[in-house]
């Protein structure tokens, strides 16, 4: 092909067409340091290079927020000390022009030096934290960019005190030590860096690198976490055929909670003795499984407006559902297929996801699309109103996927499965370097299952109305056990209930939470409220409260003696009834051959044949 472009290149030189000149993009190289890491603070120096010298400013920026965390986080608060500097090594004026844009005068010069601080004391996936034994930051905390552009390469080097170590999934110049490369910024702010004296336990799946960094003592087996997390890996990478990275790399923080997940990385928080015993263990594998199936849901296969991401502004989408929710649906399907569940305890934990929608009752008050799209102003930033009047895209967007799930194998006879709606969104989008709407999706779905869905979708996704989960796990033989009802199915006594949520206060308990749909929420408690008595006994803990409510009936009266607003009050409340908190799933007695070979298709188990007890509880 080569001679053929020279060819017409000569052609339009001889006809007098000019072609124009495409300016290769700057570059910058950031040094990071640390001299003083019990001050909280990252020394950053970012050098500019190629600048264009006729454009006489240069803005540079910070992101308001960091993929993955849908919540503007502001970042520039923790940026101090700021100077920039010319080619010369010349002080040159600056000014901000937005909470996170520096505007820089450049006059004439085709390079520039800026040096600054980041203040950084926050232990979180999605920020940054300098301490006396460790330093974490995702680079969208720390980095400056120039504003507008997205193309502009980058070499991070990282300066570490003396003994500690450096983990990121950014890729290693060559004959480098701690010099890593950027090829444009969504890459430069996909991979967070770790920095710290850390254990590093490799292993291979796929053929491919792979490796554990931990920070932090705890109760784990390097052992088995290679081996569970090589297992973990080669499952998921069965379901859609391979490994989209060269390299991948866990960083496991022991201590906090949460995960964040990246394009060859993710970073994990989690109880530093919480790998023993099984059933606590199995924690830590669903938040690796959860994070590492991130990997193709949301970094590559990704929604209308995830990716190429605005750093300046929020990213509205209403297919966080799909992005959380239905990858949180496969955390425990991944673990069951791995065979780090059994059906029993799959079964419970559907039941257990299932009880969490239902009890939350702003389920009625917002659909999931709305979820998704209010995540900014909503999920990350609850307030004691939050389960009367939103609910979870994550929680219930699982239990959706669940649905939809189970929909399209009973529309198939089992030879479709939402596995399938995966694939097909990482061949025909992911791959193609296209993201998906949520017209798209619903049609990819509908495609899959052979018919219209749209009434699902009315319902469950754009809908406020309650679930239908009757004919789903119908279609498996089995029967949601639902509030009130026993194993036999017959009614279960009633016991008294207030609802409201409580925490331990010195002068009794303080009112943190109450349900819209509590006797205490309809008879005027207050969040707020601090109670000091009950029935006229003196209140020093939570405890006493509910031990006598559980002393009385649905329907008898209970005097609280409280503060509210400092102002003395009596109150004489009557208690209702609990709603269940179990929910269980139950084999059908007359369950169908199909329903039972759709069960094991789901289950990866033979349907339990002369059980009717609860297999999920």
């Amino acid at each position: 092909m080569r001679p053929l472009v020279t060819f017409a290149c000569v052609i339009l030189y001889l006809l007098g067409v000019s072609l124009p000149v495409i300016a290769a993009p700057p570059q910058i190289e950031y040094t990071v340091t640390m001299t003083r890491p019990w001050t909280h603070l990252l020394e950053v120096e970012m050098r500019v290079t190629g600048l264009n010298p006729a454009e006489r400013t240069i803005d540079l920026s910070l992101p308001l927020w960091t993929p993955g965390s849908y919540l503007v986080r502001e970042y520039a608060r923790n940026v101090q000390d700021f100077s920039a500097l010319n080619e010369t090594g010349k002080i040159i004026s600056w000014a901000k022009t937005r909470k996170n844009i520096w505007r820089i005068e450049k006059d004439g010069t085709s390079a520039l030096t800026v040096r600054y601080q980041v203040y950084a004391n926050v232990f979180a996936v999605q920020q940054a934290e300098v301490t006396d034994t460790h330093a974490f930051w995702n680079n969208a905390t720390a980095l400056m960019h120039i504003a507008n552009r997205r193309d502009v390469p980058s070499t991070v080097v990282v300066k570490p005190p003396q003994g500690w170590k450096v983990a990121t999934g950014l890729t290693l110049v060559p004959g480098k030590q701690n010099v890593f490369s950027a090829p444009d910024l969504d890459t430069l702010y996909d991979c967070p860096i770790e920095v710290s004296d850390f254990v590093e336990v490799k292993f291979q799946a796929m053929g491919k690198p792979h490796r554990i960094v931990i920070d932090g003592t705890g109760n784990y087996d390097p052992e088995r976490l290679k081996k569970d997390l090589g297992k973990l890996v080669e499952t998921q990478a069965a379901m859609l055929g391979g490994l989209p990275y060269d390299n991948y790399t866990f960083i496991l923080h022991l201590r906090g909670g949460g995960g964040l997940e990246h394009k060859n990385s993710t970073a994990l928080g989690y109880s530093a003795n919480g790998f023993k015993p099984d059933n606590v263990y199995r924690n830590f594998l669903g938040l690796a499984s959860h994070e590492f199936f991130h990997l193709w849901n949301v970094k590559r296969i990704k929604p209308d407006a995830l990716g190429p991401f605005d750093y300046d502004n929020e990213n509205y989408t209403r297919l966080l559902w799909v992005a959380e929710g239905i990858t949180s649906y496969y955390t425990n399907r991944h673990l069951l297929r791995a065979g780090f569940l059994s059906a029993e305890d799959y079964l419970r934990s559907v039941a257990s996801d299932v009880a969490g929608v239902e009890r939350t009752p702003g389920r009625l008050k917002m659909s999931l699309e709305e979820a998704s799209f209010d995540a900014w102003i909503k999920y990350y930033r609850p307030d004691e109103n939050a389960l009367n009047s939103s609910i979870s895209y994550y929680g219930k967007g699982s239990v959706v996927g669940m649905l939809l799930d189970l929909t399209i194998r009973q529309k198939t006879n089992g030879a479709k499965s939402l596995d399938d709606v995966m694939r097909t969104l990482w061949t025909d989008y992911a791959l193609k370097n296209k993201n998906y709407t949520p017209q798209d999706f619903q049609k990819i779905c509908e495609a899959t299952a052979g018919g219209s869905l749209d009434a699902f979708f009315a319902r469950s996704v754009r809908g406020r109305e309650e679930l239908d989960y009757d004919a789903a796990f119908a279609a498996v033989g089995l029967r949601l056990q639902r509030v009130a009802e026993g194993a036999d199915g017959k009614p279960l006594p009633s016991e008294a209930y207030l609802g409201a949520g409580l925490a331990a206060d010195p002068l009794g308990a303080k009112v943190t939470a109450l349900p819209s749909d509590s006797p205490a929420y309809e008879q005027a408690l207050m969040v707020g409220d601090v109670i000091i008595a009950v029935d006229d006994q003196r209140l020093t803990t939570p405890d006493i409260l509910n031990d006598r409510i559980r002393e009385k009936k649905a329907g008898d009266a209970i005097t609280l003696t409280l503060f509210r607003f400092d102002v003395l009050k009596t109150m004489t409340l009557r208690l209702g009834s609990r709603p269940r908190p179990d929910y269980r799933l139950v084999p059908l007695r007359n369950a169908s051959p199909s329903a039972k070979d759709l069960y094991k298709g789901w289950t990866n188990e033979k349907f339990p044949d002369g059980n009717s007890g609860p297999v999920g509880r």
